[in-house]
């Protein structure tokens, strides 16, 4: 298990949400904290550490009136720390591109491949064929429905059918390099991890997966440990001193680290 730390943009401002609220049409989320501090200081701060593999997420829609302002802070936070970091939101066949060139370590998909429901296996292919597989993370964020968890894409608005599960996870390990994992009803939420998503994970492991939601404590990363059997990574976003949490970074990051 290794730490991967993240920087949500919003706004044009890094902020830890509550990410199920987070509305497109006017731009408003449930927040839990907003930094005086711009993407690259929080950039900075992990490549000082030695951190890499987190993620820069933008969490506005491109278009949307604040867009401009979040992409400026995700490119300053990619210059402060390059190839250190990948980068999400909004990624597709004609931008993946600039964002790799900007500094990104790889790009992060899942609206442009999760669409109306199910995969788009051609525009699937489509970004493969730029960034190759070692570039490429897939976000499988997912959320239980019917007893069994199931994909959502748009900043996790849109619920699609296309299930996570072993068989799923071995078709889509050929197309990317690592998964990135949201528990969609416990991320930003400080209340627990969601333990059974958890256990199902760690009985796979065939490419790394970053596993976000719910961590508070460190017996919360002990259990994700556990119930992961060591091969789940964990990035901590609202519960992380940095973003006002109770949890210390440094001493976070080593225990992850050096257990």
């Amino acid at each position: 298990m290794k730490f991967r730390p993240c920087i949500d943009i919003h706004n044009g401002h890094v902020k830890q949400i509550v990410g199920s609220s987070l509305d497109d049409q006017n731009g408003s989320a449930v927040e839990n904290f907003v930094a005086s501090q711009d993407a690259s200081y929080f950039a900075e701060i992990y490549q000082k550490y030695g951190l890499k593999g987190g993620h820069i997420i933008l969490l506005n829609k491109a278009g949307s009136p604040y867009y401009e302002e979040t992409k400026k802070q995700a490119f300053a936070a990619l210059a402060a720390y390059p190839h250190g970091m990948q980068i999400g939101g909004g990624i597709c066949d004609t931008n993946a591109q600039e964002y790799l060139d900007a500094g990104a370590s790889h790009v992060i998909v899942t609206s442009y491949v999760f669409h109306d429901g199910r995969i788009n296996f051609e525009n699937l292919e489509k970004i493969n064929r730029i960034t190759g597989k070692e570039q490429l993370v897939l976000d499988l964020s997912c959320r239980k429905r019917n007893g069994q968890y199931y994909i959502v894409t748009d900043r996790w608005q849109k619920d699609t059918e296309f299930a996570l599960n072993y068989k799923n996870l071995d078709i889509l390990a050929g197309y990317c390099d690592e998964f990135l994992i949201h528990a969609v009803d416990v991320e930003g939420k400080m209340e627990g991890i969601e333990t059974e998503l958890v256990k199902m994970l760690g009985g796979w492991g065939e490419i790394p997966i970053t596993y976000a939601g719910g961590v508070r404590s460190t017996q919360d990363i002990d259990l994700l440990r556990q119930e992961g059997r060591g091969k789940l990574d964990v990035t901590i976003g609202s519960a992380l001193s940095l973003y006002g949490g109770p949890m210390p970074f440094e001493e976070t990051v080593k225990y992850i680290n050096h257990q």
